[in-house]
């Protein structure tokens, strides 16, 4: 019997390898050979014990080579470079339905690996359905091409901000989200403003394309977004932090017809005043953005492949398969963007 590893968190900080059976695809299954898989905040969790639901076979930012394919499958071939949907959707509740996948009542149960449950992208090898296996540019880096998800999750988000050409915007936060959406909003044709408290992370802003950069620990963020837009305040603002507190700079500094984009999750999840009169004056809009839908995956591969977004500088470092334990330190080091395990290479 031919077999596979998979890495498995066990409990808080403790790493398990598993050999798995490998097996032949079925119909519209494929087989795909990993090669590149970004640790997220998701696999951080399980790693340090916030969540703590084990066994857990982490990984769903992943990217590899195609090595069999079922007799169905139209869609790609062997020796194809793919990135893989792993945080799926059930397909038959209301939500999926009608066309808000991201909000599937029972979205992200996943069993990659028989009996074992998660997305499990920290593998040498994945079976999974053709329908979540997404064609990618011949000439891509894979370790680029792992971060179609968290792209895609900034794509959606984007795509809730509906920037318009000439926008002034504000991406509050320069972790690999905020940089991402920064990117993505000068595609749109915006203005960027980017806040942030790190001046390391405000270089990297200005390298995704940022037109001005505030240093939110010197200076009254809302009132510099006033005065940078001559007192109307942001079009759209995307907070991509997880503090209340900087939510309620987001509503302050936005001006009127304009968005706010409750892009990150909010811990401690404390509630903000908000003025009901200015958002009844102002008409200004308060919406979340919450996992990408299947057309926000198809338009992240497409920017991958075509280069029209760049990753190099998010990619702070890479680890082979056997010291998954050392990407995973470095991955909860808050000063890092995206670490990559080399699923197919061995340090000896």
């Amino acid at each position: 019997m031919s077999t596979y590893k998979v890495g498995i968190l066990a409990d808080t900080k403790k790493l398990e390898i598993r050999d798995v059976e490998k097996r032949e695809p079925d119909n519209k299954q494929v087989l795909v050979k990993v090669d590149s898989c970004a640790i997220c905040t998701l696999e951080q969790r399980f790693y340090t014990g916030v969540m703590n639901r084990y066994p857990f076979a982490g990984g769903h930012e992943v990217a590899g080579v195609v090595e069999t394919v079922g007799e169905g499958v139209k869609n790609v071939k062997t020796g194809d470079k793919v990135s893989i949907r792993l945080l799926t959707s059930c397909g038959e509740c209301y939500y999926c339905r009608n066309g808000h996948e991201n909000q599937c009542v029972v979205s992200f149960i996943a069993e990659t690996h028989k009996g074992i449950a998660g997305p499990g992208g920290m593998a040498e090898y994945m079976m999974v359905d053709a329908k979540n296996v997404y064609k990618m540019a011949d000439d891509i880096n894979l370790e680029h091409a792992a971060l179609t998800e968290p792209l895609a999750c900034c794509v959606h988000s984007i795509q809730n901000g509906d920037i318009q050409l000439g926008d002034d915007i504000v991406v509050i936060g320069v972790g690999i989200m905020g940089a991402l959406h920064i990117q993505l909003a000068k595609l749109k044709g915006a203005r960027v403003i980017a806040c942030e408290v790190d001046e390391a992370r405000l270089e990297v802003a200005r390298k995704m394309g940022a037109d001005i950069t505030i240093n939110s620990k010197r200076e009254d963020v809302v009132a510099r977004v006033k005065e940078i837009t001559e007192g109307r305040g942001a079009d759209v603002v995307f907070c991509t932090v997880a503090i209340p507190a900087i939510g309620s700079q987001a509503v302050q500094m936005t001006g009127k017809v304009g968005k706010t984009v409750f892009y990150s999750s909010f811990h401690p999840d404390n509630p903000i005043e908000i003025s009901p009169n200015k958002i009844h004056s102002t008409e200004q809009i308060i919406t979340g953005s919450v996992n990408p839908q299947t057309k926000d995956f198809l338009i992240a591969t497409k920017l991958l492949s075509g280069g029209m977004i760049d990753v190099t500088e998010l990619i702070s470092d890479r680890e082979p398969f056997d010291r998954m334990e050392e990407a995973l330190e470095k991955a909860v080091d808050p000063s890092t963007y995206r670490i990559i395990v080399k699923c197919g290479q061995r340090s000896c």
